[in-house]
């Protein structure tokens, strides 16, 4: 007889299923969740009293860096941070780990579970570092997790792109999603981090630049990389990193490439960071100009976002973005890591210190929270720090509050610099977001932007990812520590201890390609790669909890 679990009498918030704060039961059986018995009298096997709880899906973070050799780099690079924090000690249950702006991974499962999030995606991974992720992740406890494969600055994407020949794009993308068993495609700064690899003040500023000997421009990239996405019907659409992330000005560059998605679906990441206005670097100049195109999203159906929310403290840049990362280096002076991956991408990594009393840090900050308050469905923005570039993933309780609570918001924003509210809209904004907007920014969002049929909502066949919060009027304590914290029909977290051990699954897709481009792959590979052709896919059998997902 199949055992079931029955969470009782809580406060649910389901808003996928149009559930908005309803008093109801949630049934469970064999890690899923079930339609409650017809028989009225029927008793579960286990029964968790949930009275005067909330209730509401796992929390799925839809874009931060975890795993992969530029976090290892990163972890590497600020032994200084492990020495200030005290390790999160091994116990009967947990493996021994360390805390800092990049923690590490199994500091990183234990503290997603502990607030109540249970799936979380790598941005940026290049298909021959796959490997290395897909072993990190099976390091990572207690949650799901994926990933994208970074294809904007990829040798064969550009030459296809060249030659017009879609049909081989879209076979490419089929074939290098599958091998590397990723989720979804990600471009950053296409074109940029190629240049830079050229002469290091190369960059792609702009849309309509030539990337030099491959005869593409940042906007073909991103409109062929698009068009081949939505004709392959990936659950999730290509997640697109802009040019000139982080430069004065760069919302024209922003706006642009909205324009060139055309309505085809797409989703724009830590879009905080390309909404700026100015024309220079000079301080003075520096505005945000998240208004025109946060009224773009609003008009839009396909188009997507995640904030990347910057909080102040210390924390750590990592990015795809090479000029980027250079940049930042030069600017701060700090320490520096710089990889080139052949023919795929290429890498930065430096520390970073959020400064309130920064009139540049506190734009950052108040552009992100402008974000989340000027898109008027919250269905179509998601919650992100993009973890650690803006702050850590252990912020999202804060963030919280400052959403929900406008007293609390003003009041952060009289400890910022006085320019603030002057150059940005913020302190005009008094929205304030309620439970079931929270649950759709930190849940229901990113797993319908992220195409997950079984994440993000409390309805039959849903799988059985729970929290459970004590309400409490303090919305940063309440959303820090659940109660209860229930993945796949087990609870791991229990009053706010761990309780159960648990892996949780690599999640991955497998588009369909016609084989006949295998060869053309094959042939390209063995000319230009100084990887075996036979070595580079990832068998699904080597992964010992991966799981592929039907999305037809």
């Amino acid at each position: 007889m199949t055992e079931t679990t029955c969470v009782s009498g809580g406060t649910v918030y389901d808003p996928a299923n149009g559930i908005d704060g309803q008093i109801r039961d949630i049934w469970i059986a064999d890690g899923k969740i079930v339609q409650a018995p017809s028989d009225v009298d029927a008793k579960p096997t286990y029964r968790i009293d949930a009275a005067g709880m909330v209730v509401m899906p796992g929390g799925v973070d839809m874009h931060c860096h975890i795993a992969g050799p530029k976090v290892n780099a990163a972890r590497k690079m600020q032994p200084e941070e492990k020495r200030r924090h005290e390790p999160l000690r091994r116990t009967r249950l947990t493996r021994s780990g360390t805390f800092g702006s990049v923690p590490s991974t199994f500091t990183t499962g234990y503290k997603y579970i502990g607030m109540g999030y249970t799936t979380a995606f790598d941005a940026a991974v290049t298909p021959l570092h796959a490997r290395h992720v897909h072993d990190e992740f099976a390091d990572t406890p207690c949650i799901d997790k994926g990933f994208f494969v970074l294809v904007g600055n990829n040798h064969f994407v550009m030459n296809t792109i060249k030659n017009r020949d879609e049909t081989s794009l879209q076979n490419f993308l089929a074939w290098l999603i599958g091998s590397a068993k990723a989720y979804a495609p990600k471009i950053v700064n296409p074109g940029g981090p190629e240049l830079w690899k050229q002469k290091p003040s190369g960059n792609a500023t702009d849309l309509d630049q030539p990337i030099d000997h491959f005869d593409v421009t940042p906007r073909q990239i991103i409109s062929s990389s698009t068009r081949a996405s939505n004709f392959l019907g990936l659950p999730h659409p290509v997640h697109i990193h802009c040019n000139n992330l982080g430069f004065p000005g760069n919302w024209t560059t922003t706006l642009e490439t909205m324009k060139t998605l055309q309505g085809n679906r797409a989703h724009l990441a830590h879009i905080q960071f390309h909404s700026y206005g100015g024309g220079d670097v000079d301080e003075d100049t520096f505005c945000s100009r998240v208004e025109p195109l946060a009224d773009f999203v609003n008009s839009s159906d396909g188009l997507t976002v995640d904030v990347g929310q910057v909080m102040f403290g210390p924390t750590t840049s990592m990015t795809g973005d090479s000029p980027l990362g250079y940049y930042l280096q030069n600017v701060s002076g700090k320490k520096w890591f710089a990889s080139d991956t052949e023919l795929e991408s290429g890498c930065g990594v430096s520390p970073i210190e959020y400064k309130n009393k920064s009139l540049i840090h506190a734009l950052q900050w108040a552009i992100g929270l402008e974000w989340y308050l000027m898109v008027n469905d919250p269905w179509k923005v998601a919650m992100s720090t993009d973890h650690p570039n803006g702050g850590s993933f252990m912020a999202y309780p804060q963030i919280i509050k400052l959403l929900m609570d406008s007293a609390f918001r003003r009041e952060a924003l009289a400890r910022v610099h006085p320019k603030i509210s002057q150059v940005t809209q913020l302190a005009d904004l008094d929205r304030e977001y309620s439970l079931n907007d929270i649950v759709i920014i930190t849940r229901a969002g990113p797993a319908r932007m992220l195409g997950l049929k079984n994440k993000g909502h409390l309805g039959p066949g849903a799988d059985a990812d729970i929290t459970i919060y004590l309400p409490d009027d303090d919305k940063q304590k309440m959303f820090e520590t659940p109660t209860v914290v229930i993945k796949n029909g087990t609870v791991i977290v229990n009053r706010g201890e761990l309780c159960q051990p648990h892996d949780g699954h690599a999640l991955y897709i497998q588009p369909a390609f016609d084989d006949m481009y295998t060869q053309q792959i094959e042939s390209w590979f063995s000319e230009n790669y100084s990887v075996q052709f036979r070595n580079y896919g990832i068998d699904a059998a080597s992964l010992a909890h991966g799981v592929e997902l039907d999305y037809s």
